[in-house]
């Protein structure tokens, strides 16, 4: 299985090496990066190239990754369909919804949704597959609404706010590229999309005014390292994305979301409440959880993932598992994965509709992009 990469930053780096680990038959033959780090987690002898196009002409890989920055993705995508390679992207795919609807043509003339696998990680999650099993069953009946966070910590908000990600036009907004895994899930769970969608939020906590006042508490700021045009400073940084979001969505199905994220969340944590009809499931990925209970008050799952091997690696063990599947999918030994890069396009244009309905104090109606996305006969 040969294997390149645009991009080698330590999302890639942790990634691929998951990948090898679990199919060892991974031999990394190229990438591309003007700019690489965390190279020794693939191996300092991999070939570099001097572009995409160089990448896959001359290495002739059977999988091309694309971990670049987000404002690459659909340009490097794009060369990897018309190589006709098979590919992984990491979320959020692109970054915009023309882009969105770009994608969809390309993907409609070069072999559809199944030529991309997509970095959506929270799908493979131990809570995800729990949870899935219990919609199948019927355990919570008809999804009626949903409750839901994803609240990162203070080293982490920092992070976005010194990293390429702290400007909209790299990143696509801190919605889009945080909590697409979120949305994903949620549009997994009500199995629609959403049809009308409104929000508010803004920049509160990582302004010149909260800075910290010790270095003591500035360390915690510069955890996470950040290369790419990084700056040192949240606090004054340039960057135009918000800290935090309130968003409430209605879906296809007449199910509604409420769902609230911040970047300054000093005890952190992930939620998910869900009501059916005939049950509810609660769980979090942070504290490592999920309950499912029927309407009579029986408990019908109890899982604590504490002590187990979700609480173990990246993303609450489902790196692992993603790669795991993927092994899989590859080796032909699974006809499918759970998620899929059209699954990561829908999650995107809510997360985009979302920051259009914020920026413009309206309820944005989705259903013609819909229309258009739906055009390409993407969804078999």
């Amino acid at each position: 299985m040969r294997v390149v990469t645009a991009g080698i930053g330590l999302r890639a780096g942790h990634v691929l090496s998951t990948l090898k680990a679990e199919m060892p038959e991974v031999e990394f033959v190229g990438f591309y990066d003007p700019q690489p780090t965390y190279l020794e987690m693939i191996g300092t002898d991999v070939p570099r190239y001097p572009s995409v196009e160089a990448m896959l002409s001359d290495a002739k890989p059977d999988l091309f990754c694309v971990f670049s920055p987000n404002l690459f993705h659909l340009e490097h995508i794009r060369l990897g369909l018309e190589a006709g390679v098979q590919m992984f992207t990491e979320k959020p795919v692109v970054v915009s919804i023309d882009e969105t609807l770009e994608l969809a043509r390309l993907l409609s003339i070069h072999g559809g949704a199944n030529r991309a696998m997509i970095g959506l990680v929270l799908r493979y999650s131990q809570h995800m597959v729990d949870l899935r099993a219990s919609l199948a069953e019927g355990q919570l009946g008809r999804i009626v609404s949903l409750e839901a966070n994803e609240h990162i910590a203070p080293y982490h908000g920092a992070f976005f706010m010194r990293d390429w990600r702290r400007k909209v036009h790299y990143s696509g907004g801190f919605l889009l590229e945080k909590c697409c895994h979120d949305l994903d899930i949620y549009n997994m769970v009500t199995a629609s999309r959403p049809a009308k969608v409104a929000s508010f939020g803004g920049r509160k906590s990582f302004l010149p005014e909260n800075a910290p006042s010790n270095n003591a508490e500035a360390e915690i700021f510069h955890v996470k390292k950040s290369v790419w045009e990084s700056v040192e400073d949240p606090f004054h940084s340039d960057g135009d994305i918000i800290d935090f979001q309130t968003s409430i969505l209605q879906y296809e199905t007449g199910a509604s979301l409420a769902f609230h994220t911040n970047l300054n969340v000093p005890d952190e944590h992930r939620r998910f409440c869900i009501m059916g009809t005939h049950g509810m499931a609660e769980g979090d990925f942070v504290r490592g959880f999920l309950k499912v209970t029927a309407r009579d008050g029986r408990r019908l799952v109890d899982n604590d993932y504490t002590q187990g091997p979700a609480v173990k690696g990246a993303h609450y063990g489902a790196d692992t598992l993603m790669c795991r599947d993927i092994t899989k999918f590859l080796r032909g030994e699974a006809a499918g994965l759970p998620v899929s890069v059209l699954d990561a396009m829908e999650a995107g244009i809510a997360a985009l509709g979302l920051d259009q309905a914020r920026e413009s104090g309206t309820v944005v109606d989705l259903s013609a992009i819909w229309a258009k996305l739906d055009s390409y006969g993407l969804r078999k």
